[in-house]
């Protein structure tokens, strides 16, 4: 015999057993641990910060010193993490119409800015390249670490925007932009030299390389991020992603699984 169930599909248990298999899934799709950071207090204190460089010069704190702590804690290990490059797009025209010392600021508090939004997201600012910045993400889920990588990428667009470029535009110096690449995969840690404390550690692997590749291809104010990124990201940001149409020869870096060509997404602002 069928015995009717009586229970009602509303009822509080039941609403809170969905509750809680709904908290369950997001927590596995990276959701529920994705830093959660204040945009418009950020904003402010970029704002802050720019005008004390601009006028007095102001020395930042040393962010990579997190990231060099970490690595050689890790060393000679093998870690998947999500690996971002960041690079400024026309500080050839700033060097041209501004004085060095005046470039030199700009430079710098560019690129600590972009290492405070990494900072503010969970990730490590492994080293600066001229004028550029490189992060990584790191997590016991890789599915966290991606979704914060993104949250990152996206803050430093919106840091440019209205964080940045107007100080500078009241002061008739030109615009900045930045050009974001983000990949995921396994990294060596490695150190150069036998000294455990001052011997340079750094990162080597194919998402490092990858990441520089993706970046070299886009456009200002764009963010590109390979397919193992868009993967690993909560649904919801897989929705502000568009797959990448390439023309002939513009890609060619395949993936290393499946030899086919390495798919990349792009941001839809």
């Amino acid at each position: 015999m069928i015995m009717e169930n009586n229970q009602n599909s509303d009822s509080p248990s039941n609403n809170l057993e969905q509750d809680s298999q709904s908290n369950v899934v997001d927590m596995m799709l990276g959701k529920n641990d994705e830093k959660v950071v204040d945009s418009e207090k950020m904003i402010q204190e970029t704002q802050k910060r720019i005008w004390s460089s601009l006028k007095k010069g102001i020395e930042y704190d040393a962010t990579v010193d997190r990231s060099d702590a970490y690595l050689r804690k890790h060393v000679h290990e093998k870690q998947s993490m999500v690996v971002m490059y960041v690079d400024l797009v026309g500080s050839t025209d700033i060097t041209l119409t501004l004085p060095e010392e005046k470039v030199a600021i700009i430079i710098s508090s560019f690129a600590q800015e972009m290492a405070y939004a990494v900072k503010h997201h969970g990730g490590f600012v492994l080293k600066f390249v001229g004028d550029a910045v490189i992060g990584y993400f790191v997590h016991q889920s890789s599915l966290i670490a991606a979704d914060n990588a993104i949250g990152a990428a996206k803050s430093m667009i919106k840091i440019i925007e209205e964080g940045i470029n107007p100080i500078l535009n009241q002061y008739d110096y030109p615009d900045l932009f930045v050009k974001i690449g983000i990949d995921f995969g396994t990294n060596m840690i490695v150190r150069y030299g036998s000294d455990a404390e001052k011997s340079h550690v750094d990162l080597l692997g194919p998402a490092m390389n990858i990441a520089a590749k993706i970046q070299g291809k886009a456009k200002p104010q764009e963010i590109l991020i390979g397919e193992d990124v868009y993967t690993r990201i909560h649904p919801s940001l897989q929705k502000e992603f568009s797959k990448k149409e390439w023309a002939d020869d513009e890609w060619k870096y395949h993936s290393r699984e499946d030899g086919e060509l390495y798919p990349v997404y792009h941001h839809s602002n």
